[in-house]
């Protein structure tokens, strides 16, 4: 399976954070799973660090990256592709973050491991939490 972690599941597994669900760690743990973090994850938590809304230990351009290379998770880019499926989203969910990573979702055909309930609106595939 190839599964995009939503920015809270990677900032839960990173913390071993007990809100994580067990389902959604055992994926990410399971080696025969491609698990990546877009940058638009690694976006997000900059603009709410800075925010003062996220604590971290270090800042999250230089520690968000180290959390996920030393998890072997891969980095998604975004790219120009992506915008097709963003602007055919319908505006369900506000977040503009939460829309592009369900974007590219649709556009790489991946499995989305959120537990954003708003994001069940949208035709995407979504981790099973069971």
């Amino acid at each position: 399976m190839n599964l995009l972690l939503d920015t809270h599941v990677f900032l839960w597994y990173i913390s071993d954070d007990p809100k994580l669900p067990v389902a959604i760690f055992n994926s990410i743990r399971d080696r025969s799973n491609h698990v990546y973090l877009s940058v638009v994850s690694v976006w997000e938590a900059v603009i709410k660090h800075k925010l003062g809304k996220l604590a971290l230990p270090a800042p999250p351009a230089i520690f968000l990256p180290q959390q996920r290379e030393s998890h072997e998770i891969t980095s998604l880019p975004v790219d120009e592709n992506a915008m097709q499926y963003l602007a055919s989203l319908p505006t369900w969910h506000r977040d503009p973050f939460d829309r592009l990573l369900i974007a590219q979702t649709l556009q790489h055909q991946f499995v989305f491991a959120t537990v954003d309930p708003e994001i069940a609106a949208y035709p995407v595939p979504l981790h099973a939490l069971k």
